[in-house]
């Protein structure tokens, strides 16, 4: 998303993982499509996937690891749409712990992924558009604490 780093994120339905059955089905990001993205971002590394994990409920996104000459990068990719973010660690969930992108992360933005820089990601939920999150969601966000944007998108609420 380095596009317009000052425009407003627009939470769509689905950034929190949580929908009302009524409403349909979230859109999926399906482990398959991120696969090849972290195939192509390894090459692009001169690395290879490591750990690879689908998207689980309650969380809302899946991981993976590249190893490379320079180290191991935990990548996420929320399941309901095409965000990729780095993080320091697997985890179930995250607030803050994000990294900034790797230069060979464009891999993914060249396949139709948005790739989200540590700036975007650790926005305050309040410079974030919310308007289509359900009362359900502004609540959880404030029961968790989340603080960050990236807490809001890659997390594990149940």
């Amino acid at each position: 998303m380095a596009a317009d780093k000052d425009a407003a994120f627009v939470l769509p339905r689905g950034a929190t993982g949580f929908f009302q059955p009524k409403d349909g089905p979230l859109p999926e990001v399906g482990l398959r499509t991120f696969r090849a993205a972290l195939y192509a971002a390894a090459r692009a590394a001169d690395g290879q996937v490591g750990q690879v994990e689908g998207q689980a409920y309650p969380r809302t996104f899946h991981t993976a690891t590249v190893v490379g000459s320079a180290g191991e990068h935990v990548v996420l990719c929320h399941a309901h749409h095409p965000w990729i973010a780095f993080a320091e660690e697997l985890r179930d969930w995250y607030t803050d712990e994000f990294l900034t992108p790797p230069p060979w992360a464009h891999a993914f933005a060249d396949l139709g992924f948005g790739v989200l820089d540590l700036v975007r990601l650790t926005t305050p939920p309040a410079d974030v558009d919310t308007s289509v999150l359900t009362q359900g969601e502004r609540r959880d966000i404030r029961f968790y604490g989340i603080t960050t944007l990236g807490g809001v998108l890659f997390n594990s609420w149940d």
